[in-house]
């Protein structure tokens, strides 16, 4: 017995200690039981001095196990007792893993207690890892995937993990996922162009992008450019390839806007320029500058037929204006197509050509400006070196690409499937993160068995893709914004990893369910943390400040208490340590380009956490036995280094 009650103020209970504290070990952070017949209520020790403990409750026990949360208090009568290795495994885990458990780290209070969790309170929902840059968030993240496939009872063979990794440092901590087993695969789509490995280059279907795709692709800025993009989808499939009917469409487009530039009542040398404008850049072999007029006893060009007389008018217009009404065919429609119709990146460019004057924008300088803009990127983007992701080999479906996203090249299951996107510059990556989470949000969606195939989306330095955009102004929701407010019940869930959570979107993180902070220290972190994150108190932020690389706070509904723990290193780990600057000076070779010394880098060394500096509480209470705790292999002896 440790103490008597002396004091009850709110959630605070005052111990007056009965025993000899120096003959202890540090008290603090450890949990005690009140104890009264029955009835069980779990403190947590805040602070202690020679005469008396200060302890926080934190739940208590009843027939149904632990229960959080401050429903009942202690009675004076009660026992104060340290809590015993059985009452601890209720919110710190189970020693010996179950198929649904997987393990984060050891604690820090208890000596050799490994910390676990449930797997579906976890991975069921939303969840956030924030630390600062060299917290160990990288590591934890790898520590914990890598411990969900191997330490687990049973590997989760059909989970589908997408990992937007924004430095192309995890390869390393999962490319022999295999080796471990073979029903286990690891693949990555790389942004690197110049890889000698072109198989492995990010590519996305083009025709599976809808108008909403189109205008983030685009950087739309107005939801009037959206009719645009809608015009554009609707001509692609019909104008892509030069068969009849692809001519009967074009020459009906053209004839369209040249009949309202003629009709429209401007000036006659306006009418004149642009028709002489609109038939320079679209023209067809029957539809030109250079198409022959035929009247009795002579044949004119049209564009003889476009000259002004001395009085300023157009002779001729009527005459043009029944030819170009020649080649208005109204039989034809832009019906909806097939679902999907391969096309390129340069037939969307056409198409989108042909939308601009079909949609009469020519007539307006101000409405030109809008959409011309949108045509420009399309352009500038479809002759730029990142129109290759864009060029995919072959026609698939929505749910065809997926399922190659997530099957290996021998046609198994593969589990991990990163998206290296650091070759990229922060405005297509987010758009290539954006683009891809939509559509695998959209096919869960349509799948008529809701959430039988759950998809993880993780990305690493989320506050660069996870903002508050202008994209509810433009489209009218943010992708990431809907998945953490729908996903989960359709089996999609996001997982964001950041230093900068203030920078996050505030709908994303309010929506997360599960948090594993590392260390954290800027005052705006701290402040939104302790004003966005759900049931964070003001004690955890103030511990915030003061953690140890690769120690983490982790609080949430797969926690019934929050959880102090140092992440166990992932082996191997992750390309994201810190460079060795004295290695680096020291293997100075000495070699000079132009007089100017060179400094030659030598690779990157390892910095690995030691999961063994941790607070020991010894005899109170005792340990698990050595035989009572799993001894899982670690998974040195499977997972090796290679790079990608």
């Amino acid at each position: 017995m440790l103490g008597t009650i002396r004091e009850i103020v709110e959630n605070v209970v005052i111990v007056q200690l009965s025993v000899d504290i120096n003959q202890q070990p540090n008290l603090v952070g450890i949990h005690v039981i009140f104890e009264d017949g029955i009835k069980k209520v779990v403190g947590e020790i805040e602070s202690a001095n020679k005469e008396i403990l200060k302890i926080n409750i934190v739940g208590e026990f009843n027939e149904y196990g632990f229960l959080p949360g401050i429903s009942t208090k202690p009675s004076f009568k009660s026992t104060v007792r340290i809590i015993n290795t059985d009452e601890l495994s209720q919110f710190l885990g189970n020693q010996q893993l179950t198929d649904d458990e997987t393990y984060l780290g050891l604690s820090n209070i208890y000596d050799n207690y490994r910390v676990s969790f449930k797997i579906n309170p976890f991975f069921s929902n939303h969840f956030s890892i924030l630390g600062n840059s060299g917290s160990g968030k990288s590591y934890t993240v790898a520590g914990i995937l890598q411990r969900l496939f191997v330490s687990t009872p049973k590997a989760p063979t059909g989970a589908n993990f997408f990992l937007f990794d924004a430095y192309g440092e995890y390869t390393t901590a999962f490319s022999n996922l295999h080796n471990i087993n073979p029903a286990l695969n690891y693949k990555v789509y790389t942004t690197n162009t110049k890889t000698e490995n072109k198989d492995s280059i990010l590519r996305i279907p083009i025709w599976l992008l809808d108008v909403d795709d189109i205008a983030l692709l685009l950087d739309a800025t107005t939801p009037n450019q959206l009719p645009i993009i809608e015009k554009t989808l609707k001509l692609v499939p019909i104008l892509s390839g030069s068969s009849e009917d692809v001519i009967k469409h074009k020459n009906d487009i053209i004839a369209r806007a040249l009949q309202d530039i003629l009709l429209s009542g401007a000036e006659s040398a306006k009418i004149r320029d642009q028709v002489i404008a609109v038939l320079t850049k679209f023209n067809t072999a029957e539809l030109n500058l250079e198409s022959k007029i035929s009247q009795p006893g002579y044949v004119r060009t049209l564009n003889q037929c476009l000259f002004i007389d001395k009085t300023g008018k157009l002779q001729e217009m009527e005459l043009v204006v029944d030819f170009i009404s020649s080649f208005i065919d109204n039989s034809l429609t832009l019906e909806k197509q097939d679902e999907y119709s391969y096309y390129t990146l340069n037939d969307l460019e056409q198409a989108m050509e042909f939308a601009l004057i079909s949609e009469g924008v020519l007539k307006s300088d101000k409405v030109y400006d809008m959409a011309n803009v949108l045509m420009v990127r399309l352009h500038t983007l479809a002759n730029s070196e990142q129109c290759v992701y864009f060029d995919y080999p072959n026609f698939v479906n929505r749910e065809e690409y997926i399922r190659d996203l997530t099957t290996t090249q021998y046609n198994t299951k593969c589990q991990i499937v990163n998206f290296n996107i650091n070759y990229v510059d922060d405005r297509i990556a987010k758009v290539i993160s954006k683009i891809i989470s939509r559509m695998i949000f959209k096919q869960a969606v349509v799948n008529e068995d809701r959430g039988s195939e759950p998809y993880h989306i993780i990305i690493e330095e989320a506050h660069r893709y996870v903002q508050k955009d202008t994209d509810t102004e433009v489209l009218g929701y943010n992708i990431f914004d809907r998945i953490t407010k729908e996903g989960r019940k359709y089996g999609v869930i996001l997982g964001l990893i950041t230093q900068r959570p203030s920078e996050l979107s505030e709908t994303a993180i309010s929506q997360c369910s599960n948090f594993i902070i590392l260390r954290m220290s800027h005052p705006l972190d701290l402040e939104y943390i302790r004003t966005m994150v759900p049931n964070v108190s003001d004690e955890i932020v103030e511990k915030l400040k003061n953690l140890k690389p690769g120690f983490c706070i982790a609080f949430g509904s797969a926690f019934k208490i929050p959880i102090y723990a140092s992440v166990e290193s992932p082996d191997p780990p992750p390309r994201s340590q810190n460079v060795d600057v004295v290695k680096a000076w020291k293997s100075f070779s000495g070699a000079v380009i132009g007089g100017v010394g060179v400094n030659v880098v030598s690779p990157i060394s390892e910095i690995a956490i030691d999961p063994d500096k941790k607070v020991a509480v010894n005899q109170i209470p005792s340990p698990p036995t050595t035989a009572s705790v799993v001894q899982t292999p670690k998974p040195s002896a499977v997972f090796r280094s290679t790079n990608e």
